[in-house]
């Protein structure tokens, strides 16, 4: 089954809570109404002013020497996902269109940025869309039951018996030019002058294999499978390698590949700038996965043991890792557990700390080695008032318990900011006023 997407909504970094859209793909369809392009256009100037600000370069070389793991201070980030919902409302949309729509809500999100947030995510004075394309996945497509305005559900995975395999196919991206150039056009001719217009494929979000797994055979289904019929695993998670190798593959050869040592978000939380990127001169081969940044992650076997792990899911993705000029490894999954093996991946820089984490095993693994990607627990935020005591608390240990790591701050993984958007704020303000009272060697 192939699914098609229009990523004619990304904002400069499209991970930050835009992903792309189910769309028609149809060339007609993309139009921006002349009341609409005003509207955009003022939102763009208005961005184009913030991203001039001296403190915007200053947050961008802090990012530099962060992934370069040349500086002590930690840096705050926020993704607010879901929580966006919240801070940027439906109401306060002014455009009419669908497209306009879309461009307009990346637009106040980085305002909302500028104007309220203000962590150290730098504003750039830059709009990027996505191409238009349909992606074949693995060929089958699993049964989902509920999930309904962002609710709980369940599925059922196409693969269950041995025979079922066969049923697998190696991912197709199938690109729809004429939209897609004809969107990019749009966008120069709405924003030209204004912001610095161009084309960025993202093409997946991490490598890690195990999402993939899941969706075929059930997540209950996989853990049994490790005991049941390992074998099946195996042939799986094979396969899953070789589909993205091939993917990989199809991606260098036809140029579609962008570097991600910017302003794009990497990793489970984190922005790319490091001056380690590209590994070589771009030439005409274009850019290679060797220059990027790259995630994988395995938050759907956090139940299984070090040594489930090191069998069934590690070798599949050390090739990939192996591509890749800089890893991130991690999301929410705790691998205080299974670190002896992670630790193994070449040219590791990231490496997600979740609230499920033993943080002080993980400092004392990580050192100044590693970038320690701290992700705080969501759920203080979810509620109408906040509990500023608690969340300081909560940051001093991190902080304390992390003195000499290379640590970042992120908030993400919101479902809900108690639908009062001065949680957000007040939860950076505090994770500053914490930093501050500390000296940073």
């Amino acid at each position: 089954m192939a699914i098609p997407f229009n990523a004619t909504g990304l904002w400069p970094s499209a991970n930050f809570g835009d992903a792309p859209k189910y769309a028609s793909g149809v060339h007609g369809k993309v139009l921006v109404a002349p009341e609409d392009r005003d509207i955009l256009r003022g939102l763009a100037e208005r961005l184009a002013r913030f991203a001039a600000r001296p403190e915007e370069a200053t947050k961008r070389e802090l990012w530099y020497s962060h992934n370069d793991l040349k500086t002590r201070t930690p840096l705050v980030l926020v993704d607010p996902e879901n929580g966006w919902n919240e801070l940027v409302t439906p109401e306060s949309i002014t455009c009419k269109g669908e497209l306009a729509r879309r461009w307009e809500m990346v637009l106040r999100k980085e305002l909302f940025w500028g104007e309220s947030i203000r962590d150290d995510k730098p504003l750039e004075a830059i709009f990027e869309v996505g191409y238009t394309y349909t992606d074949s996945e693995w060929g089958v497509q699993e049964d989902y039951h509920g999930g309904n305005a962002g609710q709980s559900y369940t599925w059922e995975g196409k693969i269950q018996e041995p025979r079922d395999v066969a049923k697998i196919r190696t991912p197709v991206i199938v690109i729809d030019s004429e939209t897609t150039q004809h969107t990019l056009a749009l966008a120069r001719d709405v924003f030209g002058e204004i912001l610095r217009v161009g084309l960025r494929g993202i093409w997946w979000w991490s490598l890690g294999m195990t999402w993939d797994l899941a969706r075929l055979v059930g997540l209950e289904k996989m853990l049994y499978l490790m005991y049941d019929n390992p074998s099946m695993v195996h042939e799986i998670m094979g396969l899953l390698r070789d589909g993205y190798l091939a993917k990989l593959d199809s991606l260098e050869k036809n140029r579609l590949l962008y570097l991600n040592n910017n302003h794009a978000y990497v990793g489970s939380g984190g922005i790319g700038y490091t001056r380690e990127l590209p590994r070589h001169a771009i030439d005409g081969r274009g850019v290679q996965t060797s220059d990027m940044w790259c995630l994988t992650e395995s938050q759907e076997t956090v139940g299984v043991s070090p040594e489930q792990f090191e069998e069934f899911v590690f070798p599949y993705q050390l090739p990939i890792q192996e591509r890749f000029g800089l890893n991130c490894y991690g999301c929410c999954e705790p691998l205080q557990s299974r670190w002896h093996v992670v630790k193994r991946i070449p040219r590791l820089r990231r490496v997600s700390v979740s609230p499920w984490a033993d943080q002080r095993k993980m400092a004392e693994m990580l050192q100044d080695d590693y970038v320690y990607s701290r992700k705080p627990a969501p759920s203080p935020l979810a509620v109408p008032h906040i509990d500023e005591d608690a969340i300081h608390a909560d940051i001093r240990e991190t902080l304390d318990i992390t003195k000499g790591c290379v640590v970042e701050l992120i908030m993400k993984d919101n479902h809900t900011l108690g639908h009062n958007p001065d949680n957000i704020v007040r939860w950076v303000k505090v994770a500053r006023e914490e930093i501050e009272k500390r000296s940073f060697g």
